[in-house]
């Protein structure tokens, strides 16, 4: 596993992180138990995975937990946590299937739930303390970030930083985050058949040193064959939303790939993630793992062999010439 440094901060994550959504919630279509989840959290450390990333509303608190009995015997520094607030876990509105709930990013609120998630991760501090799919209103409140800024001082959190979405976008709320606060990392959608709006993202990270964390790098399971159109999805599976016209157009552009996979040797899959990684504002890839073997698979990515200047240029030439279609079709 290699190690790269989270945008301003000095603090080094795995290439390859652990998106600890997939242990708290049903929404692949599987529920995990208490004891394989802990173990896939051992096993990812075990793998060289440092990174975890998780949020207070996944499974309302569980995955905070999980993580906390997984890493109970562990010195704080040997594990970096990132973990998100913003939706109110705490009200009594229920939140139905997907369907989100009411958020607050006010500076009293922001505090009470760094407590909570503080007391269910059993630590004294997070790493990385991000916005949980921020609207504009939120990125501007000066409240908020001066509360930040407070909890940075007194050792409450490390860094800070926003989680975009949950739709693929929100461009305008990530340059402003850039540009206007005091960020060290921003979550987004970046995948070889999803590039916007990371690629627009990648020159004000470089100028302001902030680290880009991916989410869905395989454009959710399209580019592993985990997703095909004849793949019948749960009811409670999130991948639903994606419209079979999308999964048919993206299927066909797997074609246009294989040849610069083959040519290295590689999978469809590893493709997905060295094309990721070639680019150096990435801190951390953080695919959908909902299986040890798949935790594995992904571990043996990491190894510095990723795609060369001209192998980018195809690439990034078949996305502006035809894949760029796909997000019109969303």
């Amino acid at each position: 596993m290699r190690y790269r440094r989270l945008g301003k901060s000095n603090i080094l994550v795995s290439e390859i992180g652990f998106g600890a959504w997939t242990i708290a919630l049903d929404w692949w279509g599987k529920q995990m138990d208490d004891d394989y989840a802990i173990r896939m959290l051992k096993r990812a450390y075990d793998l060289g995975i440092n990174f975890f990333d998780t949020a207070d509303i996944y499974g309302k608190g569980r995955s905070e937990r999980l993580i906390a009995r997984a890493f109970k015997d562990m010195a704080m520094d040997e594990v970096i946590i990132s973990t998100k607030f913003g939706y109110d876990i705490y009200s009594s509105i229920e939140q139905i299937g997907h369907g989100e709930l009411p958020q607050r990013f006010d500076a009293k609120y922001v505090k009470f739930a760094l407590e909570k998630s503080l007391e269910r991760l059993e630590r004294s501090y997070v790493d990385v303390y991000n916005l949980h799919n921020p609207k504009m209103y939120a990125i501007m409140h000066d409240p908020l970030f001066l509360a930040l800024e407070q909890l940075r001082a007194e050792g409450r959190i490390r860094h800070y930083g926003v989680a975009l979405g949950p739709a693929i976008g929100w461009k305008d709320e990530g340059i402003y985050a850039m540009e206007r606060r005091n960020v060290t990392a921003l979550q987004t959608v970046y995948n070889i058949l999803e590039q916007e709006p990371a690629r627009q993202f990648f020159p004000y990270a470089r100028a302001n040193d902030v680290g880009i964390l991916v989410r869905v790098p395989d454009a959710s399971g399209v580019l592993t064959g985990k997703l095909t159109v004849n793949t019948q999805l749960d009811k409670n599976d999130h991948r639903a939303f994606r419209k079979r016209a999308w999964i048919e157009e993206a299927s066909k552009r797997l074609d246009m790939l294989k040849p610069i996979a083959e040519a290295r040797g590689w999978s469809i899959r590893e493709l997905a993630i060295k094309f990721i990684l070639s680019e150096q504002c990435v801190s951390s890839v953080l695919p959908t793992v909902t299986s040890i073997e798949e935790l594995e698979a992904y571990a043996t990515i990491s190894d510095g062999k990723y795609l060369n200047s001209d192998e980018l240029n195809v690439i990034n030439e078949m996305y502006d010439k035809d894949f760029v279609l796909l997000q019109s079709i969303q």
